[in-house]
């Protein structure tokens, strides 16, 4: 009991620490993306992807756009009115919510606040109100009334294709190691990473997860890109993997080029800001062409496999 004790007592000093930094941060100011992508000159017979910010990416994928798990406001958090009581943002979104192209398509990978945020998503739907939606195993029920309309759930080794008026995308929802609670309670809520089809490209969506074995995600003739969390790891290397582990994993599922997301967005744990995208650059030091990008903006297009 005295070390269950002690933990309990650690993780009150812990939760005092966070409220006193998110208090801290109310006078910060939000530093703009060093990049700004611009969707109008991405042509339509490529792949393109663009880091909104965390785990925010915008994909032109052969002229279906879609938006994985999009967090475009200044704060994450519970939202109050007005109001948002959670993180600030250190780097500004690199597109607005009315910046943004046409959206066909919104992936969701779990119902954290960081990852699902109704104050984005309602803004996104009233915009593209005949946007397509995929999201976990009972997560739907967020997205309310007012929210997208065609919104279809995924769990593990469950598929789906998703028409549009580009054509149709495949997306097959995989297993990741994380949780999908969003109030603490609802453990029944699902958590995934999805594997995206289109045109003889696959494109790799990790969403949030602790270093696991990825080899159920490799296909034969491999995985063109894979967008992989490398941030949040200190303390919760539990849920979080660190950089190296996620190489890892893209290695075990082939993936060629790596998107590093999930990190310089919001401070969610102990290590330093750019500690993530340091060790994650260093450790492809010898392979420095499969990074598809190391600030907030940056684009990545995929050359002909041809």
């Amino acid at each position: 009991m005295s070390g269950a004790f002690a933990a309990l007592r650690h993780f009150g000093r812990r939760d005092l620490r966070f409220a006193k930094q998110l208090f801290a941060q109310r006078k910060r100011a939000i530093l703009p993306a060093l990049h700004r992508p611009d969707p109008t000159l991405w042509p339509d017979d490529q792949l393109t992807c663009a880091w909104l910010g965390h785990a925010t990416v915008l994909i032109n994928f052969f002229g279906v756009n879609i938006l994985t798990d999009p967090v475009l406001g200044p704060r994450i958090g519970i939202h109050a009115g007005p109001l948002t009581l959670g993180p600030k943002r250190y780097i500004a979104p690199a597109l607005t919510v009315r910046e943004l192209p046409r959206i066909d398509l919104v992936l969701l990978t779990h119902a954290h606040m960081d990852h699902l945020d109704t104050w984005t998503l309602r803004r996104i739907a009233r915009r593209n109100p005949g946007a397509r939606v995929v999201t976990a195993r009972s997560t739907r029920d967020l997205l309310g009334r007012s929210f997208f309309k065609n919104a279809r759930e995924l769990a593990w080794g469950e598929s789906c294709e998703i028409e549009s008026t580009s054509g149709a995308v495949r997306i097959e929802a995989f297993r990741v190691a994380h949780w999908g609670a969003r109030m603490g309670r609802d453990n029944h809520r699902g958590y995934n990473g999805y594997l995206l089809e289109r045109g003889g490209v696959r494109v790799c969506i990790a969403g949030d997860t602790a270093f696991t074995d990825f080899a159920h995600v490799q296909r034969p003739g491999g995985i063109d890109v894979m967008a992989v969390p490398i941030g949040a790891y200190d303390p919760w290397i539990a849920n979080h993997c660190t950089p190296e582990q996620a190489i890892r994993m893209a290695n075990q599922a082939g993936a060629r080029h790596l998107l590093p997301i999930h990190h310089q967005t919001f401070k969610l744990s102990s290590e330093p800001m750019l500690e993530p995208i340091e060790r994650f650059t260093r450790a492809l030091c010898n392979e420095p062409e499969r990074i598809g990008w190391r600030e907030v903006g940056e684009t990545f297009h995929l050359k002909s496999k041809k």
